[in-house]
C-alpha cells in the first residue's frame, strides 16, 4: 500500500509544472489585440515579439501595455528583421548590435516596453550572435521548428511533433529554445497539436509553438499566418488538459530554487 501511495504522489508531482508557451512575431498588433477575448476565455498568457519598434504608433502602443497588463509578455524580434550571420559577420559584434538590438529596444523601451526575451529573426543565428544578445540582456532566444518541410514544392521531411524532443521545454534554465510554427504552411493536424499536448502533461515539460498573423481566412495575397480557429482548439485543449500557460521568459525561471 505504502509504494502505491508512494507511486500515485510521485506521478501528480511529476506533472505539476507542464504548460504550453506560445509566441505570435512579427507586427501584427491590431490582430493580435483582437484575440483577446480568446486569451481571457482560456486564461491563456502568450508573448508578442515585437519588430519594427519604430513604427509603433500611440494606437498599437496602447494596445500592447493593454496585452501586458493582461499578463502577456513583450519580446523583441529585431530592428530590421535582418539575417543576423550576414549582419554579424559583415558588420562585427558592436555594429551587429548597434544596427538589430540597440534601436529597437530604444523603441520600445521609450514606449515602455523592456523586453528580456528574444526571437531569432527567420531563425537565422550562430553562436556569435546568440553571445551578443546574451550580453544585451536577453535571457531567453527563441529558434524556429518546422514539422515539414519542402524544397520547390518537394516534401523533404515530415515529423510528428510529439518526437520531436527539442520543442517540449524541460525546465532545465536552458536559455536557447525552439518553438514549433502553427501558421498554415505548416500543415499540422488538429490530432498532431494534440498528441503534443498530450506529452507535455505526461513528461512534465512545456510544448512550445509560434505563428505569425491571425487569419480567418484561407491566406491571400502573400500573407502568412495562422487559422484562429486552430489556435482556439489549442488553447481549449491546452487549457482541458490543465496545462499552464507560460510566457517565454518564464521558461528558465522555473523550479529556480531547486538547483
Amino acid at each position: 500500500m505504502s509504494i502505491l501511495l508512494i507511486s500515485c504522489q510521485e506521478s501528480s508531482e511529476s506533472q505539476e509544472d507542464s504548460g504550453i508557451a506560445i509566441s505570435f512575431d512579427d507586427h501584427f498588433i491590431d490582430e493580435w489585440h483582437a484575440l483577446r477575448p480568446l486569451f481571457l476565455k482560456y486564461n491563456a498568457k502568450v508573448t508578442f515579439f515585437i519588430t519594427c519598434g519604430k513604427s509603433l504608433t500611440k494606437e498599437e502602443i496602447y494596445k500592447l501595455k493593454e496585452l501586458q497588463e493582461d499578463g502577456h509578455e513583450i519580446g523583441f524580434h529585431g530592428t530590421i528583421h535582418g539575417k543576423s550571420t550576414e549582419l554579424i559577420e559583415a558588420l562585427g559584434a558592436e555594429k551587429y548590435a548597434g544596427t538589430e538590438l540597440v534601436p529597437g529596444m530604444k523603441y520600445l523601451s521609450e514606449a515602455g516596453f523592456y523586453p528580456k526575451s528574444y526571437a531569432h529573426p527567420g531563425g537565422n543565428h550562430n553562436e556569435k550572435v546568440d553571445s551578443v544578445l546574451f550580453a544585451n540582456g536577453f535571457k531567453i532566444l527563441r529558434d524556429v521548428a518546422i514539422s515539414r518541410r519542402k524544397l520547390y514544392g518537394i516534401p523533404i521531411y515530415t515529423l510528428a511533433p510529439k518526437v520531436m524532443s527539442w520543442i517540449f521545454y524541460p525546465f532545465n534554465h536552458e536559455r536557447e529554445v525552439d518553438a514549433l510554427l502553427i501558421d498554415t504552411e505548416s500543415e499540422l493536424k488538429e490530432e498532431e497539436i494534440y498528441e503534443a499536448i498530450e506529452k507535455a502533461k505526461q513528461t512534465n515539460t512545456a510544448l512550445m509553438l509560434f505563428g505569425h498573423e491571425p487569419l480567418y481566412s484561407a491566406p491571400q495575397n502573400g500573407e502568412y499566418g495562422f487559422d484562429v480557429r486552430f489556435l482556439e482548439k489549442i488553447l481549449k485543449e491546452a487549457h482541458r488538459q490543465n496545462l499552464k500557460f507560460y510566457t517565454m521568459s518564464q521558461l528558465p525561471d522555473v523550479n529556480e530554487t531547486e538547483f
